[in-house]
């Protein structure tokens, strides 16, 4: 009998508190059961058992021996199931969170194809610009923008985003091209009240410079901000994310390139780590290809 078979004899002793209990149910003999236990003890030189005719109680050494086999047990069940868990069906709610935007355009497409992949998986998403607690709200999944602070989460990188200046072809031919970003002051600047509430515009570039801007148009939804944007009528300072197809398009154009802040991160993070479940491991594998594959962030 191998030691590690010895140690789950052991421990199934100790919590049924008795030889003949442990034997029936491993489905073994008690003479089996006690040379399992004789064994063990050889091994390590010490008791691990104070037998009566009515009772069977650890020793001290049996007492540590017990709570160091447990642990070790359980390690290597973890260890397993992580294993095979890589091609269980995922099944199940699975919980995941964006910003707003972000999640509509880029993580709604994932999650359908997901969903066609893992027909016993249903979704929940949470599509706020706001930071989730994701242990508190239940979520299995977040795609963060930005620098994560530090915690015991998984978190994989997919990309980047940069923050820029941009404005309607119209805007420009009517109001001119700012050069410097402290031309600013001089246009009509739109901002969203749920993502944007600092009025100071600061910068990368040489000196770094940091603007006072006086928005002409406030919108509660970065929605309206890009749709009044791209009728010309003011320059807004959205991701690089938010306009990549008015981009494409030529609806928008981007300006002080050369002053931009250096790019933020996108994560897909998950508080599980290797212990996560084959639903939140299947969603996880499918964002990241898709994500790292997405020139809009990359």
């Amino acid at each position: 009998m191998s030691r590690f078979h010895a140690m789950q004899v052991f421990v199934k002793v100790a919590e049924t508190s008795g030889f003949a209990e442990a034997a029936r149910q491993l489905n073994m003999s008690p003479p089996a059961v006690t040379r399992a236990v004789a064994s063990l003890e050889d091994q390590i030189g010490a008791r691990l058992f104070t037998r009566t005719t009515r009772t069977v109680k650890l020793t001290e050494a049996g007492v540590r021996y017990f709570d160091d086999c447990r642990r070790i047990l359980a390690d290597v069940a973890e260890a397993e199931a992580a294993a095979g868990g890589s091609y269980a069906t995922p099944t199940g709610v699975l919980t995941v969170t964006a910003s707003a935007l972000f999640g509509q355009d880029y993580i709604a497409p994932i999650l359908t194809e997901y969903l066609d992949q893992n027909p016993e998986v249903s979704v929940r998403a949470l599509f706020v610009d706001r930071i989730t607690n994701m242990v508190d709200e239940g979520i299995d999944v977040g795609i963060r923008i930005g620098d994560l602070a530090d915690s015991s989460f998984s978190a994989i990188r997919v990309g980047s985003v940069r923050r820029v200046v941009c404005g309607a072809p119209s805007y420009f031919e009517q109001h001119g091209v700012p050069k410097h970003p402290s031309e600013l002051a001089k246009h009509q600047i739109i901002v969203s009240t749920t993502s944007w509430a600092s009025l100071d515009w600061r910068f990368g570039g040489e000196g770094r410079p940091s603007v006072r801007i006086a928005p002409r148009l406030s919108f509660n939804t970065y929605g309206a901000v890009m749709k009044a944007t791209r009728l010309g009528w003011g320059l807004s300072r959205p991701l690089s994310y938010q306009i990549g197809q008015a981009l494409i398009d030529g609806d928008l154009q981007t300006i002080l390139s050369e002053y931009e802040e250096d790019p933020l991160p996108v994560h897909v993070v998950h508080p599980e780590g290797r212990r996560a479940s084959a639903k939140v491991r299947a969603f996880v594998d499918l964002a990241i290809d898709r994500l790292r594959a997405n020139r809009s962030i990359n």
